[in-house]
């Protein structure tokens, strides 16, 4: 598979999930006394939506990237790799509904309080996974300016 075709194939499934979750958040608004759904219902729904342009967005660098096809693979990936553990933490918080701020101390997962330490430790390989995969990218065109 092409970074492209990966960059693509993503946004379409990130899309996909962004208007699936859209049904989601609605039928939480409808059935919550305040009209509102769960944040991280939201959450889901709101980077859902936007990952999926960003997938875009990594496919137009890999197509101008001067770099190899193989270097530009691995650098969409892992930004591609880290929306979706995003998502997934996101996912986990919405169908818990054990917090509205995953930032909020005690780091709390369900019923599972966990140590600061494995937040930031994921935090930053998030960090470096998605600007790192992008700056790849991107120097991928810039280099050819």
């Amino acid at each position: 598979m092409s970074a492209l075709n990966l960059c693509y194939l993503s946004a379409g499934t990130y899309f996909l999930v962004g208007l699936l979750c859209g049904i989601w958040k609605y039928v939480g608004i409808v059935k919550s006394e305040k009209g509102v759904a769960h944040e991280y219902i939201s959450i889901l729904h709101r980077a859902s939506l936007l990952y999926s342009f960003a997938c875009i967005l990594l496919g137009k660098f890999a197509e101008l990237s001067s770099l190899p096809e193989e270097v530009n693979f691995y650098a969409a990936l892992s930004a591609i790799v880290f929306f979706g553990f995003a998502q997934a933490t996101y996912l986990i918080h919405a169908l818990l509904k054990d917090t509205d701020n995953q930032f909020a101390k005690p780091y709390q997962l369900g019923n599972w309080f966990y140590p600061s330490f494995l937040l930031h430790v994921s935090m930053v390989l998030l960090i470096v996974g998605e600007v790192g995969g992008f700056l790849v990218l991107f120097w991928g065109f810039v280099r050819i300016l």
